[in-house]
């Protein structure tokens, strides 16, 4: 075996060795960059400097700006608001509280951009509220942990702003744009599920639809709607960059969570800021590490060899994009979101641009690939979040949502295989794609 060989083994063996062991996954990536850094033979010196550059970018600033406005707006009483104005829009047809769970995910992921916090913020209202009205309590914390995964699509996503930094010369701007449509496909595609699920259950109606009630509850929530549009709008239009939208964004949450909503005051707003300080951490020490490990990725010419591979099975491009979907769910199974975006990126979208799937495409395939790691075990942290907030056991959560996975992988195919549904509003607002 060459001595590059031996190290990619030795990279690559000794990182799943300890995903599969538990490690936590910044120790996993650090210690097997060490132990191949080793058999290659270079100076550890390498390792600090590769983890300063990993997080040396303007653009990759907007993350913890994006986190932190999350945060604040998460818990400074949007919530409840954005669930009143789904349940205006929707709240009328069968399963209604299903569809405002549904469409109240659309609204709040372009706010916290995290299904964690969606699936923690509205499942604590939504799902109880399902089942004192008679929902199935399963299947009420099956349609909160799905339809959280929308919040991962629609702008602005801190996901998304990795895979951009990762993947390299892709505008967030474009990203941004492209998620609209998929993550609209992916709340579509979930309310159909759950309203056949809602009919066969005899599941109960809402009131009757009421354009007074729905403009009265659109102006109330007009203040929270408005942090989006200062991101998109800004990023969009060309006033701001992501990174400068994401700060205005963090101003104008703050102010309205304190001064408008009245949801936190200012020690909930130290203590908001302290959750932020947690999340940071793991997601930046995360990104420098993946860093470092691309690094002894490019080295060792592993995306070169992993396309190879790939392409090796068939030339067919279907077959080649089931493939890669493949992967990425695996990949979910065992890790979380963030590290499959910083490692797996720079292996498989070489094999995906060769195939005529454009990097804008990929990034929207990768986040709902991942979306879906998010809710099957043994990782699965949106799974266990949302099985802890209902208090329903994990398996019979897991069968509750089998319907809805499928709605998910239709979705996902579709995507991969229609690449208008993601690549069409960047192309009308002039983005390359």
């Amino acid at each position: 075996m060459s001595g590059e060989n031996l190290s990619t083994l030795i990279l690559l063996g000794s990182f799943l060795l300890m995903v599969f062991l538990r490690f936590p996954i910044a120790y996993s990536v650090g210690i097997s960059t060490v132990l191949c850094l080793i058999s290659m033979g270079q100076n550890l010196s390498v390792l600090p400097m590769q983890m300063v550059k990993g997080v040396w970018s303007f653009s990759l600033m907007a993350v913890p700006f994006f986190i932190t406005m999350g945060v604040l707006m998460g818990s400074g009483g949007i919530s409840e608001k954005l669930i009143a104005l789904a349940n205006s829009l929707v709240g009328w047809m069968r399963g209604g509280l299903a569809m405002v769970n549904i469409v109240a995910s659309y609204f709040f992921g372009g706010i916290s951009g995290s299904a964690s916090a969606d699936t923690a913020s509205l499942g604590s209202i939504l799902i109880p509220m399902m089942v004192d009205q008679g929902y199935d309590a399963d299947f009420s914390t099956a349609v909160t942990i799905t339809s959280s995964c929308e919040g991962l699509l629609v702008p602005p996503s801190h996901n998304m702003v990795i895979y951009a930094t990762t993947a390299g010369g892709i505008s967030v701007g474009a990203l941004f744009m492209a998620g609209y449509l998929p993550g609209a496909l992916l709340a579509l595609s979930l309310m159909v599920g759950s309203y056949i699920i809602s009919v066969k259950r005899s599941y109960p109606k809402g009131d009757k639809f009421s354009l007074m009630g729905f403009l009265k509850q659109l102006g109330t929530s007009v203040w929270a709607l408005a942090a989006i549009l200062i991101v998109i709008v800004g990023v969009v239009g060309g006033v701001f960059t992501a990174t400068e939208s994401a700060a205005i964004a963090v101003l104008y949450s703050l102010f309205v969570s304190v001064f408008v909503y009245k949801g936190l005051n200012w020690k909930g707003v130290w203590n908001a800021l302290e959750g932020c300080i947690d999340t940071l951490a793991i997601v930046l020490i995360l990104i420098s590490l993946s860093g470092a490990f691309g690094y002894c990725l490019t080295n060792l010419h592993v995306p070169a060899k992993a396309a190879s591979m790939i392409t090796s099975v068939s030339s067919n491009p279907v077959v080649i994009a089931l493939l890669l979907n493949l992967i990425l769910l695996i990949l979910g199974m065992i890790m979380d979101m963030a590290p499959i975006i910083l490692i797996a990126t720079p292996i498989l979208l070489p094999v995906a641009t060769s195939i005529g799937i454009s990097p804008i495409q990929f990034g929207i395939m990768v986040v709902l690939n991942c979306g879906i790691g998010l809710l099957t075990p043994p990782v699965g942290a949106v799974l266990f979040i949302g099985s802890a907030v209902a208090k329903r056991p994990m398996e019979k959560v897991v069968k509750a949502t089998l319907p809805f996975y499928l709605c998910m992988l239709i979705t996902l195919l579709l995507l991969t295989f229609i690449p208008a549904i993601s690549l069409w509003l960047p192309s009308l607002f002039g983005y390359a794609v």
